[in-house]
């Protein structure tokens, strides 16, 4: 157990990215408790029960990430990002802080909360694909996708405790002391970011800055199949499967006939189910594209069976496996690329992503009501599942063709192997397996400058390691040397999906002995 325990947080070994946790967690708990604050004050406090204002002030809030996004991947390429954070940071604490005022002196207006609601969807922008691409300073290459998964659960964690603190302020104190005490909390990780040493932090290679930034992240996504289908396949779960949240609303109340602590218990249900998918996450080191296309799969079925739920218990029940293959599937996708992808061009292409990520809901959104108003809220849920589950096969299909895969039997354990040609992309840093890091007890970060042999130097910089033997890396089928002056190197996309063997046994003994020298 404790060594399960080591490995899902094993990046916590690190001085800033553990400051970095606590900062996202508080982040995001200010963050949701603003939210539900938000509607409540156009919801009760300066309408009556208005739902098309709400839906204004929710489009405003997510405007800007379709006008804005790429610009900020673009600033997160080349910025300071941690300076960038403490800026957005404190522009959306500002914000709150006069929210606050107006409300307690009451004179807020209902353009008003329009406004802030637009500037805050704009400091929210620039700051997602910060925020994504910050973490890979903070840990080394191999720790990158556990690094993702316990950000990823810190984000789900606070998803549980910011509604429910909102609601207990918003009783007991009122919805203008809630952004006062908000200001505060989003104040704090302005304080942790500033807190994070310098020099242990781990060298990125950075973008220059020039005109065409945004076109050449366009071009690179372009360059990538397996980029083009993640998108693909995040544009349609986003639009359909994601207004999981609206259709719940329509299942409590127009099929189970009931109240607003039911309906809020589900939103508690798939929170815990999110909590669970993000944790397995977290526990793996190399994210695979096969986990993104079954996690579209699964995330479909379970929805597929939220529909056909006949009793209130079970549709809060198969909540929970709905908001951990949700979980699984994003977290997979956002490592994938965050690994696959050059330092110098993660922040454009993160942002592409998240801009048909989080754009696709807001679009999928009417035409999911529709259904759910016309045909019945079961309906609603069931267009979701099909457009998961349709996507998932047909990616599926076209990845054997397009990639011209490959399969083999074998006796054990995953039984089915998929194998096909590689593809040639830019250099995207070390593979995973190439080194190991010692850690030290109390080892926070590099201390010196990388030298010939990690095993000496602790110290080391991994993102300057590079394999010096090709036959080393147990995946590689060509003769070239990956330690070439090219710019490019062997990338593929059904590498990620290949598992099981002789392969997996030797990542396991690969993270056992890690555990084994790094005591503590």
């Amino acid at each position: 157990m404790s060594r399960l325990v080591s490995i899902t947080f094993y990046s916590l070994r690190f001085a800033n990215f553990r400051l970095w946790f606590v900062s996202n967690l508080f982040a995001a708990t200010a963050m949701w408790m603003q939210r539900v604050a938000q509607i409540w004050v156009v919801l009760v406090v300066l309408t009556d029960n208005d739902a098309f204002a709400v839906g204004m002030t929710t489009a405003l809030q997510f405007l800007p990430q379709l006008i804005f996004g790429f610009f900020g991947g673009a600033l997160a390429d080349w910025m300071d990002r941690r300076r960038m954070l403490q800026i957005t940071q404190s522009g959306v604490a500002l914000l709150g802080l006069i929210l606050g005022v107006l409300l307690l002196t009451g004179s807020a207006q209902l353009f008003e909360i329009y406004l802030i609601a637009f500037v805050t969807g704009i400091f929210d922008a620039l700051a997602i694909a910060q925020r994504q691409t910050f973490i890979s300073e903070l840990v080394p290459a191999d720790c990158l996708p556990n690094a993702v998964g316990l950000n990823s659960m810190a984000f789900n964690i606070a998803r549980l405790i910011g509604p429910a603190l909102a609601g207990v302020l918003i009783a007991v104190l009122g919805p203008g002391w809630v952004f006062v005490i908000n200001t505060v909390i989003f104040v704090i990780p302005v304080v942790t970011l500033a807190l994070m040493r310098r020099d242990y932090f781990f060298a990125v290679k950075r973008g220059v800055r020039r005109r065409g930034m945004i076109r050449e992240g366009f071009a690179y996504v372009q360059s990538r199949s397996d980029l083009k289908a993640i998108i693909f396949l995040i544009i349609l779960t986003g639009a359909f499967g994601f207004n999981l949240q609206m259709t719940q609303a329509f299942m409590a109340t127009d099929v189970y006939a009931k109240g607003p602590g039911e309906y809020g218990l589900l939103g508690t249900m798939l929170a815990i189910g999110s909590l669970s998918g993000a944790l397995l996450a977290a526990r793996r080191a190399h994210p695979r594209f096969a986990m993104v296309i079954s996690g579209v799969f699964f995330f479909g079925l379970a929805e597929a069976l939220l529909a056909l739920c006949p009793t209130y218990g079970a549709f809060a029940f198969m909540s929970i496996p709905a908001g951990f293959f949700m979980i699984t599937l994003l977290t997979a996708a956002n490592a994938l690329i965050q690994t696959s992808t050059p330092e110098s061009l993660r922040g454009r292409v993160l942002s592409i992503y998240f801009v048909f990520n989080l754009g696709a809901t807001p679009i999928g959104s009417p035409l999911v009501g529709w259904v759910g108003k016309t045909f019945g809220a079961r309906w609603s849920i069931g267009l979701g599942a099909l457009a998961c589950m349709g996507a998932a096969i047909a990616v599926f299909i076209w990845a054997l063709f397009a990639w011209q895969l490959r399969f083999s039997w074998q006796r054990r354990w995953p039984f089915l192997l998929m194998e096909g040609p590689r593809e040639r992309h830019y250099d995207c840093g070390p593979s995973p397996l190439q080194t190991v890091y010692p850690v030290d007890p109390g080892y926070c970060g590099p201390e010196s400058e990388p030298t010939e042999d990690a095993s000496e130097d602790p110290g080391e910089n991994p993102t300057e390691k590079r394999r010096e033997n090709p036959s080393d890396d147990p995946c590689d089928e060509t003769d070239e040397n990956p330690n070439s002056d090219s710019d490019e190197r062997c990338f593929s996309p059904t590498r990620v999906l290949c598992a099981g063997g002789r392969r997996a046994r030797w990542r396991v003994r690969y993270i056992s002995r890690r555990l084994t020298c790094h005591p503590g």
